[in-house]
């Protein structure tokens, strides 16, 4: 009787644990700010819930970060079927090399993703509500998207922290952009990347309340790479910034690395710190269109100075493509 007792307890201890995940980090935000257009642009042709394509890819890919999206660009671990015809890259999953599917970039990834729910096994979700994520989500496991048990609690997990769903409102409007002068997802460029070798999801938010460090009313503060930073909201000036948090105007640009005529962006990280000498999780960072050396550093929380003294070899702003060493 005692042990039945324990033993209940010690179920109920797990449960509260397993509760108690958290899906909401400083990457998953950047995740969601670059690909949710994607995703609702998707969802209006193929009419998949934008809350399902989002909640799927942070799952499958770490935020962007896994080993499968960074050197196969596969967002949703989307395996090699007999029809397909295309690049492939080998993993262990299932089996102990399995083959994925290889895309020239993210959005590829994301237009195979609906195509591959048009199959004729997926079409029990197709007369869902595009509204009803939580039938979505049940719905993928039974069709067989996945095998894990958990899926469709993890994608509803995923979908009810982040407030997903609210991109599945046909009048959903994206403000953000009415904000930094109509820019697509004005955030740091390509914040959904952070490269590791053994394709485990990398979160450099150590501190599990970092993103809610204080309980003041709209803080935002998180950390990245150990370093405390703010997201900017609209509205925030560096003069705003300086007062809130002490600091000279100066002298956050000089911790940022900005130029004195720089202008700050909704969306992006402003750190309140100086910036580490390098990022030891990850190896580098592949470059994509519109990046830059400043935008990387701020993206990993490097020193821009440091940055450049580990790729001596790249001359002014990096080539799409070309592999950025984090240390």
């Amino acid at each position: 009787m005692k042990n039945k007792f324990l033993l209940s307890i010690i179920s109920a201890f797990m449960l509260n644990i397993a509760s108690a995940v958290s899906y909401k980090s400083a990457e998953t935000d950047a995740y969601i700010a670059k690909y949710k257009q994607t995703a609702i642009e998707q969802m209006k042709k193929y009419k998949i819930p934008a809350s399902i394509t989002l909640a799927q890819g942070i799952l499958e890919s770490g935020s962007g970060r896994s080993d499968l999206a960074v050197k196969a660009n596969n967002h949703f671990g989307i395996k090699c079927t007999n029809d397909y015809k295309g690049k492939t890259y080998y993993k262990k999953d299932d089996k102990r090399r399995d083959c994925f599917r290889v895309y020239a970039n993210a959005s590829e990834s994301f237009v195979d993703h609906s195509l591959f729910l048009q199959r004729a096994h997926y079409a029990p979700l197709f007369q869902l509500k595009i509204t009803d994520y939580k039938g979505w989500a049940n719905g993928l496991k039974k069709c067989g998207y996945a095998t894990n048990p958990k899926y469709p609690s993890l994608i509803i997990e995923v979908i009810e922290q982040n407030k997903l769903y609210v991109y599945d409102d046909a009048n959903y409007q994206d403000n953000s952009k009415k904000d930094d002068g109509g820019k697509k997802d004005n955030v740091v460029p390509d914040n959904d990347r952070r490269r590791r070798n053994d394709g485990e999801e990398v979160n450099p938010v150590k501190d599990k309340k970092a993103d809610n460090v204080d309980i003041r009313k709209g803080d935002n503060r998180v950390e990245i790479n150990g370093v405390r930073c703010v997201q900017i909201k609209p509205g925030d000036t560096f003069y705003s910034l300086s007062k809130k948090y002490d600091l000279t105007v100066d002298k956050l640009k000089t911790l940022n690395d900005f130029p004195s005529n720089y202008t700050l962006k909704v969306g992006e990280y402003v750190f309140l710190k100086r910036k580490r000498r390098s990022y030891r999780a990850l190896d580098y960072h592949v470059v994509e269109p519109g990046e830059t050396m400043l935008s990387i550093s701020q993206y990993y929380g490097v020193q821009l100075e440091q940055l450049k003294k580990h790729n001596k070899k790249i001359t002014g702003e990096p080539k799409v493509g070309t592999k950025v060493l984090l240390h």
